[in-house]
């Protein structure tokens, strides 16, 4: 099955997926090159993760900012 590309999964997938492979990592039963490839999953998972948060933290801290009578306006994420 192919891996899900992380922009396209929930951040709960996303460290879902992460603590899968941490778990993986961890047990040292891996192959140097297979233990590689999920080292590199690993990372983009976690860079995408974190991208996620932040986005999730600019949007409260817009919430947070407005008042009650500020218009409405569209959220916009940032291009990585």
């Amino acid at each position: 099955m192919a891996s899900k590309k992380p922009e396209n999964m929930t951040f709960e997938a996303t460290i879902e997926e992460l603590d899968a492979i941490v778990e993986n990592l961890e047990n040292g039963d891996l192959a140097l090159d297979d233990a590689l490839k999920k080292f590199e999953r690993g990372i983009t998972l976690a860079r995408a993760g974190q991208s996620k948060l932040s986005d999730a933290e600019q949007r409260v801290s817009i919430l947070l900012q407005n008042d009650d009578e500020s218009p409405l306006s569209d959220f916009e994420a940032q291009p990585e």
